[in-house]
């Protein structure tokens, strides 16, 4: 393994091959390695609407990375890479796709990558594994232990709550309803990052010897938010009177209960079934490090990076300067 305090040519360009380049997350890191000057090529899903200009600086090829042959016919190519970037997930985290995607597909690829002469490999991962209660989270866990035992370098990178999971409730707000939160809204928190910020993040990973062979829990600038702060935010940027309304957890527990007894009879229930246990989790688990010790989530103890706020982020979505694409996992 490259000794971590003095890698070899820490401030050359590198070849780095980016998995999951179409999503938000992967154009920003694609950006940031992009202005770091190095040879970036993306492989991603052939699709009518991915011109040359969404992977502007950098070249493209196509293929399925869930497909371990294309990944070394049409992806690596025989050819040699310094870096594996991965920004891919699984859309929605139902298992079939969470084992996959999250599991089998990242298996593959770093297979691949040894081939390849890869010797770091950065993995965008999640702060939710800390406490790993679903399919993705299991999925996407197993693959840091088997990454952290491959002999390669790598950094994995577990980020916390993104801004697109928590801005689906502004138009609902514009249009006069209230701001829905589960128990008193105070139940959850986390330190959001933007796509930018953990972009810059992960491409620092390369560089940066601190970074290297280690995970990392990374949150965005400023203290916790909880989903109550957050609405009062919207309403005083809308100049209204807040307007919370509080929704019990026993309403999604219900719903799983549900959904999980007709999916015995109806099999396409039980992917719901997952979806809400999803929901359920995001409204009573704190995206935040988890203090093993005690077992409580600590504001204080997850690492903070980069500028841009979530607060920031609201008033450019009021204002109509930015819009947000809704995540698969959206509570609502």
């Amino acid at each position: 393994m490259t000794d971590q305090t003095s890698p070899p040519d820490s401030a050359s360009p590198r070849r780095v091959l980016l998995l999951g380049a179409t999503g938000a997350i992967g154009q920003a890191t694609l950006r940031a390695l992009v202005a770091k000057g190095h040879d970036v090529v993306c492989f991603v899903r052939p699709a009518p609407d991915r011109s040359a200009q969404t992977f502007e600086g950098a070249s493209v090829r196509f293929g399925d990375a869930t497909n371990p042959q294309a990944l070394a016919r049409d992806a690596f190519r025989g050819e040699r890479f310094d870096v594996l970037v991965s920004c891919m997930a699984s859309r929605t985290g139902a298992p079939k796709d969470a084992w996959a995607v999250d599991y089998q597909a990242h298996t593959d690829a770093l297979a691949a990558a040894k081939a390849a002469g890869v010797k770091h490999f950065i993995l965008l991962s999640a702060i939710c594994v800390q406490r790993p209660r679903l399919a993705f989270q299991q999925a996407k866990l197993k693959f840091e232990q088997e990454l952290i035992a491959s002999g390669l370098d790598y950094s994995i990178v577990r980020a916390t709550a993104f801004y697109k999971s928590l801005s689906g409730q502004i138009e609902r707000v514009r249009a006069g309803k209230p701001f829905l939160v589960f128990g008193d809204g105070r139940l959850t928190a986390c330190k959001p990052i933007s796509d930018a910020d953990l972009g810059r993040f992960l491409a620092a990973c390369i560089d940066d010897p601190a970074l290297r062979n280690r995970v990392l829990p990374i949150g965005g600038p400023g203290p916790a938010i909880t989903p109550r702060e957050q609405g009062e935010h919207l309403f005083a940027l809308l100049g209204r009177a807040p307007r919370i309304s509080n929704v019990p957890v026993a309403m999604l527990d219900a719903i799983i209960w549900t959904l999980s007894g007709l999916g015995a009879v109806f099999p396409p229930l039980r992917e719901k079934a997952e979806l809400a246990r999803i929901g359920r989790y995001y409204a009573t688990e704190s995206m935040l490090v988890l203090n093993p010790e005690t077992g409580r989530y600590d504001a204080d103890a997850t690492p903070s990076t980069g500028q841009d706020t979530l607060f920031e982020h609201y008033a450019r979505l009021v204002a109509g300067e930015a819009s947000t694409e809704r995540g698969a996992h959206s509570v609502f």
